[in-house]
């Protein structure tokens, strides 16, 4: 395999934090001596991440074997996910917020038709559905475990407990079509199509959009790390996957 000199778009204080991270766990196990330092292992977890490079041309890269480039990513993204929010957290801090937005995403993985738990109708495609709360300027808050992708957007707000925790804090929020009947603080848009509604539900509708597209920037920002963009790993490990992603960008931001 040919080794080339390549970058990784990432600010260096997250590669510091990673590796700090990993120093402190090396130092609780009282590992003596690894192949890579925790620089470098950080290093490599995060060309995983945000590149999408597999475990054989990470290895090449490294100089390392195919299952130490799987084992040193692991770690790395169990650190991360550890320190990912919790929602209640993340209610927390939108507390101070006007209002949240609500919205679900599906992360693509390679599964065949066989295995229609996993297959969305919406998006026609397989993957996996996960849930995000971002603040009014689409910056990103939360983002949930993942759920196969035949869930629906509403029954996966209800199943990780969005619905309510953001009635109990009270907080406002906008959400699309997919959560009509969330009821409690969920604002969605008036159901119909655009030119059969009244001008006066038109126009909630048009606003109610354009508060809605800020959030789309936290789509993109999650789908920035282009291991997301068409994951072939376990289902298993998605959740931790999508955690040590909003745990590296909140640290970022």
């Amino acid at each position: 395999m040919l080794v080339y000199p390549s970058g990784v778009d990432v600010a260096s204080s997250t590669l510091r934090l990673l590796s700090a991270q990993l120093r402190t766990r090396r130092h609780e196990r009282g590992t003596r001596w690894r192949r890579l330092t925790p620089g470098r292992q950080a290093l490599l977890a995060l060309a995983h991440l945000r590149c999408g490079h597999t475990y054989a041309q990470l290895a090449a890269g490294f100089g390392v074997g195919t299952t130490t480039a799987y084992r040193y990513v692991v770690e790395a993204v169990e650190l991360l996910a550890d320190l990912a929010p919790t929602l209640a957290e993340a209610v927390r801090v939108a507390t101070t917020k006007a209002y949240v937005i609500l919205d679900g995403t599906l992360l693509p993985i390679d599964r065949i038709a066989a295995d229609r738990p996993f297959f969305s109708g919406k998006h026609k495609k397989h993957g996996m559905n996960v849930q995000v709360l971002t603040d009014p300027f689409g910056r990103l808050l939360w983002a949930s475990a993942a759920l196969p992708g035949a869930v629906h957007d509403i029954k996966a707000a209800r199943t990780h407990g969005i619905i309510d925790a953001l009635a109990e804090a009270d907080l406002p929020c906008c959400a699309d079509k997919g959560y009509q009947g969330a009821g409690a603080t969920v604002r969605v848009p008036f159901r119909g199509k655009h030119r059969n509604l009244p001008s006066g539900q038109q126009a909630v509708n048009v606003a109610h959009a354009r508060i809605r597209a800020v959030g789309e920037q936290a789509m993109a920002t999650l789908k920035s790390w282009r291991l997301l963009r068409k994951l072939r790993c376990s289902t298993t490990r998605i959740t931790s996957l999508v955690q040590a992603v909003l745990a590296l960008h909140l640290a970022s931001s």
